[in-house]
């Protein structure tokens, strides 16, 4: 699966679980070990994407990380949720 492909999953998944839909923005960054995936949400959201005791969060990080290609140069995925409330 392709970075563009990760970013779509990533909103695919995210984007049912949201009352404010429109205010869904993901940015990527990379370093020499990472893909990073920062996604930001409505405040009010933020709660329903973490879930309790993060199993959501936690849900999708896993599915995110699955996705991504075995090759062994291949970077690891990591899949951050703002948190805007405090």
């Amino acid at each position: 699966m392709t970075e563009t492909n990760i970013e779509g999953l990533v909103r695919s998944l995210v984007t049912p679980l949201l009352e404010h839909p429109d205010a869904l923005t993901i940015t990527k960054s990379e370093d020499d070990r990472f893909q990073r995936y920062v996604v930001d949400v409505h405040p009010q959201d933020v709660g329903r994407l973490i879930g309790r005791q993060g199993h959501i969060a936690s849900a999708l990080r896993t599915v995110v990380e699955g996705a991504r290609p075995r090759r062994s140069n291949s970077k690891k995925v990591r899949l951050l949720i703002n948190d805007h409330r405090h």
